[in-house]
């Protein structure tokens, strides 16, 4: 798989691309993430990539031009499967879309910055827009770094245990059952008794019944979307 990054602060991305899975993922081949500095293609002398809003609003909004002549050359060495532009108002992630979006082979991600992006850019270079949560950021780079991370860990082999992203919260609309490590007792606080009973159908009807007591009591929600579903 490749993901390229389009962002005006690419070194914002350089710690979350570079360690743990994501990381070990890129050095193992599983993954090439190529992030992408849009004043390549600034315009003038000072290769700029925003300019003041029409309209007078306060403000600078990201230009059209660098992100169009950037997306033209990466298109011509390959078919991407879509533009993804992470914004506020797009749809919110979720570990159903992650799970999409890592069947893909080649992706591009649109971090936007400043004000906003000219809005000619949502409407004929985009092909899909992605939200992290209802709050707004400096820039496009962190929720960027956040969706490949979602999107990776997924990718076979990029886990040690690759069944472990199989009992992640959400998928299934559940939420994880609770975990639990040696010591089996510290402080006076007990692992349950049933996960060191080394019976593995009583141990997944416990989990099982624990991810469901926790979705309805943090996350109702989750059961009403697995009901429409």
């Amino acid at each position: 798989m490749r993901i390229d990054i389009l962002s005006v602060v690419p070194e914002l991305l350089d710690s979350p691309l570079s360690h743990s899975i994501v990381g070990r993922a890129v050095k193992k081949g599983i993954v090439d993430i190529q992030v992408h500095h849009l004043r390549k293609y600034g315009i003038g002398p000072r290769k700029n990539v925003d300019d003041y809003s029409y309209g007078g609003d306060a403000g600078m909004v990201m230009m059209v031009e660098p992100v169009y002549r950037m997306l033209e050359e990466l298109k011509a060495e390959r078919t991407y499967d879509g533009v993804i532009y992470l914004s506020p108002d797009g749809e919110m992630l979720t570990q159903a879309i992650a799970n999409e979006l890592s069947l893909k082979q080649n992706l591009v991600l649109l971090c936007g910055h400043y004000k906003g992006i000219d809005h000619r850019i949502r409407e004929h270079l985009v092909t899909r827009e992605i939200s992290v949560g209802d709050y707004v950021v400096s820039g496009g780079e962190i929720p960027a770094a956040l969706l490949t991370d979602a999107i990776v860990r997924l990718l076979p082999g990029a886990l040690t245990d690759e069944t472990s992203a199989l009992s992640d919260s959400f998928q299934d609309n559940l939420l994880s059952p609770p975990v639990y490590t040696r010591p089996a007792e510290f402080n006076g606080w007990k692992v349950p008794e049933v996960l060191l009973s080394g019976n593995p159908k009583l141990i997944q009807a416990w989990q099982d019944e624990q991810a469901l007591i926790r979705t309805k009591a943090l996350r109702p929600g989750l059961l009403l979307e697995g009901e429409k579903g």
